[in-house]
């Protein structure tokens, strides 16, 4: 096929993750990536259609904005094709923008940071809506510590600890990543952890969120964090958060 006669369309989705097994289409499982390839394949009558997200999000993982793209032989118009993807696709999924962008974008490439918010539920009682997008900790927690441990997380530096697969995918290329800031919000039942960066190792947020708890709940101390930097061993930080707090905010281009 000819490339001059082929167009790409950039999404910017919605999602809530809790169905699903993610982004990334997996095998006997719902994935976000496997219901839009699907309804894009309908609308253009096209056997397959691949279609590209700026970075896997795990099961249960949320999003507000995540970025996608695909190419096609078809040229379609924008807000046509918005409506007709929606039309299709679960309620728990919306496509909110379709654009049209140059042959060369890459969502997941052409991306040079990337902002997400984990929620932290603090109250003894669990809010029935919030079940769903938050972590709900019954321990104390020190909202003094918790900042004091954030700041140790800004800034450039090596990552492994806190980033499964530590031998493998992006990690083993290069597991140096930059945060530009971790700032912690005071928010009605609790706090919300904001964290914008150049890139993120795979489940690096939940990882460094787990430690976090740990060191607010004085299982870990502040030191302790920059040994377990120093050891570049994931056994030695927290326990991942569970993934129903992890949002997706916003992709940099």
């Amino acid at each position: 096929m000819d490339s001059d006669n082929r167009h790409c369309y950039k999404l910017t989705i919605a999602y809530d993750g809790t169905r699903y097994s993610g982004w990334q289409i997996q095998p006997n499982a719902p994935s976000i990536q496997a219901h839009l390839q699907e309804a894009a394949a309908s609308i253009l009558s096209e056997e397959h259609v691949s279609i590209i997200g700026s970075g896997r999000t795990d099961a249960g993982v949320h999003a507000l904005n995540q970025i996608a793209h695909f190419k096609t032989a078809h040229e379609i118009p924008p807000n046509r094709l918005l409506l007709a993807l929606n039309g299709l696709l679960p309620r728990d999924i919306r496509v909110k923008k379709v654009e049209n962008t140059t042959l060369d974008f890459h969502s997941q490439y052409n991306a040079v940071g990337k902002e997400y918010h984990y929620h932290l539920y603090l109250e003894r009682v669990l809010d029935p809506f919030r079940r769903l997008y938050c972590w709900h900790l019954l321990r104390k927690i020190d909202l003094t510590l918790l900042t004091e441990a954030a700041k140790l997380f800004v800034g450039t530096h090596d990552f492994t600890s806190f980033a499964n697969e530590p031998h493998g995918g992006a990690v083993a290329k290069n597991p140096v990543r930059t945060i530009y800031r971790l700032d912690i919000c005071r928010v009605e039942g609790g706090v919300r952890l904001e964290f914008e960066g150049d890139g993120f190792l795979y489940k690096m947020v939940r990882n460094i969120v787990g430690t976090l708890v740990d060191v607010a709940s004085r299982r870990l101390t502040l030191d302790e964090v920059i040994v377990v930097f120093e050891s570049k061993d994931r056994r030695k930080a927290g326990r991942a958060a569970p993934p129903q707090g992890l949002f997706l905010v916003r992709v940099d281009y």
